[in-house]
């Protein structure tokens, strides 16, 4: 069998300013992604560990790392000195990417469970490395991508909850996520930067998209919750009621 790629490429040629992804079965009739690159196909598995991996027996290094801090604690009745060296660090975080790949996939491919699973896997990441790493800068280099994720895994959520005719829900999983991201901003000293951030632009977004979408019985639930919150003096609240009304399309 020839390993010349020249004719697969051929079949499914590469769309420059999109993400080109397809649901194939392979050879062992399992499903794998693949992803259309300007120079190649990357392929990853659907579950586990997307190059298909199982590093010391485990789904994934995290899980593996994860263990060896569970067995630490046990033994040492707290987490204190448990350290991942450098090295551990630069391998979680190259794992981390293979992951990232998959869940941008899968939110093209609408799989929106598979989304929410891997975001909220690499959020355990900035968690390990934040707390255990070895040196400061492998302790922090990860952090610059957590908005991303939290917005990502608020789009996923929100999507699905469409998806189940839940438009309600999905408002409700936007608005976790604007908070979420709030007190993230508010927390690193950059809370100046909330409403500039790209990604509570693009949630802001979906969520202006979305109020058109709840059912009249809405409207009749928020008219209500304005009027007591009127009666309660709590103007604030009424306010913010109001501009949802206004938002709602009659």
């Amino acid at each position: 069998m020839s390993n010349d790629l020249t004719k697969m490429l051929a079949e499914w040629p590469y769309e420059p300013g999109k993400i080109n992804v397809r649901l194939i079965a392979g050879d062992d009739g399992e499903q794998r992604v693949q992803l259309r690159l300007d120079l190649g196909i990357m392929q990853m598995e659907v579950t586990g560990r997307p190059d298909g991996l199982r590093p010391h027996g485990y789904e994934s290094l995290l899980e593996h790392y994860e263990a060896k801090l569970d067995d630490h604690t046990s033994r040492a009745g707290s987490a204190a000195g448990f350290v991942l060296s450098e090295d551990d660090a630069r391998e979680l975080r190259d794992e981390a990417v293979q992951y990232y790949h998959r869940y941008v996939c899968m939110m093209v491919l609408e799989d929106y469970e598979a989304v929410v699973r891997d975001t909220t896997r690499n959020m355990r990441v900035l968690e390990l490395c934040g707390k255990f790493a070895e040196t400061e800068a492998d302790r922090s280099v990860l952090e610059q991508f957590r908005p991303y994720i939290m917005m990502m895994r608020a789009r996923a959520l929100a999507s699905q909850a469409l998806k189940d005719n839940e438009p309600k829900a999905a408002i409700l999983a936007i608005d976790e996520g604007l908070d979420a991201l709030k007190k993230h901003f508010s927390e690193v000293g950059q809370g100046e930067m909330f409403d500039d951030s790209n990604e509570v632009q693009m949630l802001r977004g979906m969520r202006e998209a979305l109020i058109p979408k709840l059912p009249v019985s809405e409207r009749s639930e928020l008219k209500q919750r304005l009027q007591q919150a009127v009666e309660q003096e709590n103007y604030e609240l009424a306010a913010i009621l109001r501009d949802e009304l206004k938002m709602m399309k009659d």
